[in-house]
């Protein structure tokens, strides 16, 4: 009778067992998020989404890197035609037209918070930050995830070795120059360079100086739009950037982050890129660094106003399992607890999204251990939105940012002046514009 007993209880035991494991591998839901991010903020995207994996058990986000940007958002297009696409795509700012003109393709996030059942208040985010991503009703259509904006980095201890005060950055274009000069005399070759140069000397000089780079609300208003681009400030911008490349005070280094390593290296003295490039230059330089504002030309009336947006958010394809929906309705509420939004800001130096997170930041002292971290959101709520600064919705926008550096690498290669050249790109940026709005009525 024992020897049965035990026998019938560790078949018993063995059943439930398998039952159980049955029941996991059942319940465990698989969400593919295709992203963007490779070296540290890669490393960062993957560590969020294993702790929301760890923090359940019914739902695994299985995060898979695409390659770049545009990379990602048209591979994801691609995919959703094949049907075989994932449940949440990573798409930069300037997709945002794009993917609201696929039709049929997105599942807005609005819609899904309610219908999944998940507490959502757009209020909660930064209002910068929502404006750029929410249909003409106010509706969040994708989730706010990475924004950043574009600000100075400096090395301190070439400032230091110039005679300069490494707790001063410059503050105007003409101080920049100043500095840059000295720099330049106490042995650094070059003063500055850029990131994503359209981004930084178009999207953000304009914003930040009050100048539209568009009509209908720099493309908000609608997409029968039309580039302003060559105007007096961005064609004074360029000569500027061109006088400054034969002495090197500027230095180009290639679009997206191709600049990077000049920085990295200490070759150039100064940087102005994403507040995000902070994990990539942390990981990688030698120096003390120093945060400062975007610079703006004092003769400007109304500069300084405010940067605007970078980064991406999180789109939800249609065509996929129920399930799915859930899950990923469920992974948007992780992300948006203020300890997952603050540790994300403060380890790669994307924007806190939502207020609490900020708040967070400042009461565990994070900004007073980082001076200047904080720079990032002082400069983007410096002043409230304009028509001309609270962002830009255009379609085909990448390839009119590609348009636009072709243009300013042939200004600074001297081969057309930056009136031709900015006249060039803004009437190359149109067609693309016009060629948009008739492919989506």
């Amino acid at each position: 009778m024992g020897m049965w007993t035990r026998t019938g209880r560790a078949l018993a035991a063995g059943v439930l067992g398998l039952g159980l494991l049955a029941g996991q591998a059942r319940a465990e839901v698989e969400i593919q998020w295709w992203h963007a991010m490779s070296g540290p903020l890669g490393e960062k995207l993957e560590k969020i989404a294993s702790d929301f994996n760890a923090s359940q058990g019914e739902y695994k986000i299985v995060p898979v890197f695409k390659g770049s940007y545009p990379e990602t958002m048209t591979g994801a297009i691609a995919a959703f035609r094949a049907k075989q696409q994932p449940a949440i795509v990573q798409v930069f700012e300037v997709g945002t037209a794009t993917m609201m003109a696929a039709k049929g393709a997105v599942y807005p996030v609005y819609k899904l918070m309610a219908e999944q059942g998940e507490p959502f208040a757009p209020k909660a985010y930064l209002p910068a930050v929502t404006g750029y991503y929410s249909d003409t009703q106010g509706n969040l259509l994708s989730f706010p995830f990475n924004s950043s904006t574009t600000i100075l980095y400096y090395n301190k201890d070439l400032f230091q070795k110039a005679g300069l005060d490494p707790a001063v950055p410059p503050k105007t274009w003409p101080e920049l120059e100043a500095m840059a000069k000295k720099l330049q005399a106490s042995g650094v070759p070059c003063g500055f360079t850029t990131q994503w140069p359209s981004w930084v000397n178009v999207e953000n000089l304009s914003a930040f100086h009050n100048v539209p780079i568009g009509t209908k609300q720099n493309g908000m208003g609608g997409l029968d739009t039309q580039l302003t681009i060559s105007n007096t400030l961005v064609q004074h911008h360029w000569e500027k950037l061109a006088e400054w490349q034969k002495s090197r005070l500027f230095d180009y280094g290639g679009r997206q982050a191709k600049a990077d390593p000049k920085f990295f290296s200490g070759e150039c003295a100064m940087s102005i890129g994403s507040s995000a490039a902070r994990a990539a230059i942390l990981a990688n330089a030698k120096f003390d660094l120093g945060y400062g504002m975007i610079p703006y030309w004092p003769d400007v009336k109304g500069a300084p106003q405010n940067s605007i947006i970078g980064g991406a958010t999180l789109w939800v394809l249609t065509g996929r399992p129920q399930a799915e929906y859930k899950g990923a309705a469920k992974f948007f509420t992780y992300l948006s607890r203020p300890e997952v939004q603050a540790w994300w800001h403060q380890q790669t130096g994307y924007l806190p999204i939502t207020e609490a997170a900020y708040h967070l930041s400042k009461s565990q002292g994070f900004y007073d251990k980082n001076p200047g971290t904080d720079v990032s959101i002082l400069q983007m709520t410096l002043n409230p939105p304009t028509e001309n600064s609270k962002g830009l919705r255009f379609g085909s926008f990448a390839q009119i940012r590609d348009v636009i550096e072709e243009e300013l690498e042939a200004t600074l290669a001297g081969s057309k002046t930056a009136k031709a050249a900015l006249d060039d790109a803004q009437a190359r940026g149109n067609t693309l514009l016009l060629a948009f709005e008739k492919a989506n009525p």
